[in-house]
């Protein structure tokens, strides 16, 4: 019998029900392009989050990793974003919530698509593939699977194309031809540029080349020094001071009538290197019991039982871990609205047969299996507010 550790000390699971579930429907990021498309007047869409006024020509700014509350905690590295939380400048700023879990090809996938997890069917970082039984990277899209048989929905820029809008992503070169830009932000025309001030250029240029645009432009290096060197450090608050001059500089360049919106696709928190706060999966005897593959990430797994073992699977895992982690089986997080208001049938295998969100500020590594993801610093996935709320700030011209 393995001896008490800190994870025994409190015996009592947290209720699946206590867990805070993004807010679909009327403010997650799901809601954002439907909502500026139906302002637009684009056939089949819905206009869910209400206070966002039609504009003619709407862009969107997406910078990865950059989560309200870290927003919010250095103003002095962000005084361009935090002067948007008011109203000063025409526009407002408020927190939405980004889908569970939330993670980059799962919070892309809303964004582009317009809806939830359970519907896009990009419901993890790693996830089970029903066809063939492996974890399938649904960033990295190892192993190769058919992008639109995967996900065959159209995105919001396809409609929006057909529609008569001008629908422009403008990212580095190397998402052009990737499966999840495919399956989640395609349509219209993609324009690579290497650095950050050229997509802001060539985004307000897009802008103003139509009465009505769609435009989508993105920011990665601030979810780099957050994984690296956490959201407590000297590199994430310079990344962050670069990506607030990237803001300012598109926005005074907004053509008439446009609006600009600056969101995320999650937020973060660190995770301390001790025994207390990461537990080692690939060490743990009792949780690997029953288990045939673990997914997800480190503070949002997907748990895959072999046949037969998944009440003991879930009962294990809610003994051990039950008060760090709201646990689920896969049916309870489905009715409890984790993945949205519901779950389309070739979703459904795709998801865990028991569901581990992280509450605390504790990770579930995988040291063998997964070396650099267990090496992290900053870590996401869950729906605790540090990872779920992320802004939606507005600049309107």
């Amino acid at each position: 019998m393995a001896q008490p550790t800190a994870w025994d000390t409190h015996p009592e699971p947290l209720p699946v029900a206590s867990a805070p579930v993004p807010e679909y429907g009327s403010g997650s990021l799901a809601d954002l392009l439907p909502t500026l498309a139906a302002g637009m007047e684009v056939p089949g869409m819905a206009a869910t989050i209400e206070e966002l006024a039609p504009a003619d020509r709407n862009c969107v700014f997406l910078i990865d990793g950059l989560g309200w509350e870290q927003l919010r905690a250095h103003p002095e590295y962000a005084p361009f974003m935090t002067s948007l939380l008011g109203s000063s400048r025409g526009g407002t700023g408020r927190p939405v919530t980004a889908g569970f879990p939330a993670t980059t090809a799962t919070s892309l996938a809303s964004v582009g698509t317009g809806l939830p997890p359970g519907a896009h069917g990009l419901p993890g970082y790693t996830v089970r593939d029903p066809d063939t039984g492996a974890l399938m990277n649904q960033l990295r899209w190892q192993p190769w699977t058919d992008p639109h048989a995967w996900q065959p929905r159209p995105t919001v820029f396809q409609l929006a194309h057909e529609a008569g809008v001008h629908a422009v992503q403008v990212s580095a070169p190397t998402f052009q031809h990737t499966p999840l830009t495919k399956v989640a932000l395609s349509g219209g025309t993609f324009h690579g540029r290497l650095s950050g001030e050229e997509r802001m250029d060539l985004a307000a240029e897009q802008l103003a080349a139509a009465d009505r645009s769609l435009i989508y432009t993105y920011y990665a290096e601030v979810d780099g020094a957050g994984h690296r060197f956490g959201v407590d450090s000297d590199a994430w608050r310079g990344q962050l001071g670069r990506v607030d001059r990237l803001v300012q500089r598109l926005a005074e360049q907004l053509p008439p009538r446009s609006a600009l919106y600056v969101t995320a696709d999650h937020g973060m928190v660190d995770v301390p290197f001790d025994e207390d706060h990461r537990v080692d999966f690939d060490e743990d005897w009792e949780l690997r019991a029953g288990v045939a593959l673990l997914g997800g990430e480190g503070r949002a797994r997907h748990v895959y039982a072999v046949p037969g073992a998944h009440d003991d699977v879930l009962a294990c895992w809610r003994e051990v871990l039950g008060e760090q982690f709201w646990i689920a089986s896969r049916d309870e997080a489905i009715a409890a609205g984790w993945f949205g208001p519901e779950v389309e049938a070739r979703v459904y295998g795709r998801l865990g047969d028991v569901i581990a969100a992280a509450r605390d500020d504790v990770l579930l590594i995988a040291s063998e299996r997964e070396p650099k993801e267990s090496a992290m610093t900053g870590n996401h996935g869950s729906m605790t507010p540090a990872e779920q709320h992320v802004p939606l700030l507005e600049v309107r011209s």
